[in-house]
């Protein structure tokens, strides 16, 4: 996949309020499944799918805990584009 489709897929990705909701979950510090559906409002499946999505554009890492998968932001680059993202929206 070329680097311009990469991209295509990764704004694709963040186009959508459920995934920002759950990227401004995970900000700062690595969340489990359960927390990330608890504090956004959503059932566990429903949040799996998403970080799913988030994960094949390489958006999140997955770690396992023993039984509990943890999400946190898959680098720097991702927080800087959605700080950036928020930051413009902001800007008057």
């Amino acid at each position: 996949m070329e680097n311009l489709e990469k991209s295509v897929n990764l704004f694709k990705s963040l186009g959508d309020e459920t995934r920002l909701k759950i990227i401004k979950e995970i900000f700062d510090e690595s969340k489990s499944v359960s927390t990330i559906a608890m504090n956004v409002g959503m059932t566990q499946s429903a949040v799996s799918h998403q970080l799913q999505i988030l994960k094949m554009s390489n958006i999140v890492n997955c770690e396992r805990r023993g039984k509990a998968a943890f999400y946190s932001l898959s680098d720097e680059h991702v927080k800087t584009i959605v700080e950036q993202v928020f930051t413009h929206v902001a800007h008057k």
